[in-house]
């Protein structure tokens, strides 16, 4: 890796953590695609990598959260529960059943369209008739964590930034479920990161990660994941959902377009 490419790298992290830590999101489900069609990270080399910036971004928030005393609570158990099994297996997944650049591109489509669609909607609907919703229970939360985290094993976001936004459109306050979906987030990519690390051992090709990159990147995401945390109680709520759907509209458009050309 050479030094543009670091500092690209850095500057990516700290922008994408800073917007996105404020709702439980690392930031990797936006960064994959500036690896991949920026920084060149080949497939499937590009999901470990990514789960590393996971690893490295992520104390950045925690330390933040916890601070504030509000990493405590049943709420980032029942992730962790569900979410470490599946990206075990997201990850066994993604390296002996969809290796090939076009069923990945098609994954991301697959899976940021519907998830950007549904998150506006949701904000839209939510501010113009704000109502109650039911929280989901303890063990729906950790059948979906479990689904979600072979998705986060698969797409190399760890699980927690798929689940974050899913349990905040689902009534639970943003202030629950950040400090969660992040913990998660962190517990998960190590697991996963390392579940790619073991797995390179043994099979030829790109699939441990950019060790260098990873950790520009994560970095970056230190620094930006603290400050989005810091910032969280300042920010306008309805904003920051809508941004997020925008962004996850954008990119899964962005694969969605590749894949017809």
């Amino acid at each position: 890796m050479d030094w543009p490419t670091g500092v690209l790298g850095f500057a990516a992290g700290l922008l994408i953590s800073t917007v996105t830590a404020p709702v439980g999101v690392s930031g990797a489900v936006f960064l994959l695609p500036v690896q991949v069609s920026v920084l060149g990270v080949p497939s499937p080399a590009v999901t470990p990598t990514n789960l590393l910036y996971n690893v490295v971004a992520g104390p950045g928030a925690l330390l933040r959260h916890h601070r504030a005393g509000t990493l405590r609570g049943p709420l980032t158990r029942l992730l962790v529960l569900g979410t470490v099994p599946g990206v075990v297996v997201g990850a066994v997944i993604r390296v002996f059943a969809v290796p090939g650049p076009s069923v990945f591109r098609l994954l991301i489509a697959v899976l940021l369209l519907p998830l950007g669609g549904w998150l506006c909607l949701r904000t839209l609907r939510r501010a113009s008739r704000p109502a109650p919703a039911r929280e989901p229970s303890p063990r729906a939360v950790t059948r979906l964590a479990m689904a979600v985290g072979i998705a986060g094993g698969i797409y190399g976001i760890g699980g927690g930034s798929l689940l974050g936004p899913i349990l905040v459109g689902r009534g639970m306050p943003v202030a629950k479920v950040a400090p969660a979906a992040l913990a998660a987030t962190f517990v998960t990519s190590v697991v996963g990161a390392g579940t790619y690390a073991l797995l390179s051992l043994t099979i030829t090709g790109d699939i441990a990660p950019y060790w260098s990159l990873g950790l520009a990147c994560g970095l970056g995401g230190l620094c930006g994941g603290y400050l989005g945390a810091r910032l969280q109680p300042r920010l306008p709520e309805t904003a920051l959902r809508l941004l997020l759907g925008v962004l996850a509209l954008s990119v899964g458009g962005l694969y969605a377009v590749q894949l017809l050309r």
